[in-house]
């Protein structure tokens, strides 16, 4: 149930960034407006419906990573873990999350299957510098699913550092997983699980072609 629920919540995080973002849009309207104008695109793509990995990993590089925040996002998946790594570390640390999560993205997008979106109504004051933006999210033949994004204002604008899938926060659920590297390891045994792992999803995308 997790997996699935993170699947989804991969293809609609990506999904939800897969866009410019214009300067004065207001985190909700971004969310909607890029949503929908990605959603037509995946159900015209037949490429992308029929998995291929490679096509959707390029949409992702070319429109989803501008819109994270992913040394955030990094540290929100090490936990307290995060200040025991060194800078040049650290920096390795957010190249391969990055890496994982876009390869995550990817499949999902492939994995589309006529999902309708419902957009909560939406609080934010003047001054919010982090804010909530509630979805449903409608799947033919299953109950509906919860998703809320976490944005922040940044100088650049609005990024997505978090996604919570029916209460689950999609980043944190990598945790566990993480702290037990670090304990098993420290810092480089994490960063070498990760590497491997990267490696092992790109040699299955390359037997793919």
């Amino acid at each position: 149930m997790m997996k699935r629920l993170l699947s989804l919540a991969s293809t609609l995080l990506a999904l939800a960034c897969a866009a410019p973002a214009m300067a004065d849009d207001a985190p909700d309207a971004l969310v909607k407006r890029v949503t929908e104008d990605v959603l037509q695109i995946v159900r015209g793509d037949k490429d992308i419906q029929s998995g291929n990995t490679q096509k959707a990993i390029a949409l992702v590089e070319a429109k989803v990573l501008p819109h994270f925040n992913f040394n955030h996002m990094t540290a929100l998946a090490m936990g307290r873990d995060w200040n025991k790594a060194n800078p040049d570390q650290k920096k390795v640390l957010v190249t391969e999350f990055r890496t994982l999560l876009v390869r995550t993205y990817s499949n999902a997008l492939t994995a589309y299957k006529n999902q309708t979106i419902e957009y909560k109504p939406f609080k934010m004051q003047p001054a919010d510098t982090e804010v909530l933006v509630r979805t449903q999210v409608n799947q033919p033949g299953g109950k509906p699913v919860q998703i809320d994004y976490n944005l922040e204002k940044l100088d650049e604008g609005w990024k997505v550092f978090d996604v919570v899938v029916a209460g689950v926060s999609l980043v944190t659920n990598y945790r566990d997983t993480f702290t037990q590297e670090v304990r098993a390891g420290g810092v480089d045994g994490l960063i070498k699980s990760l590497q491997t792992k990267n490696k092992a999803s790109e040699a299955k995308a390359a037997e793919r072609k």
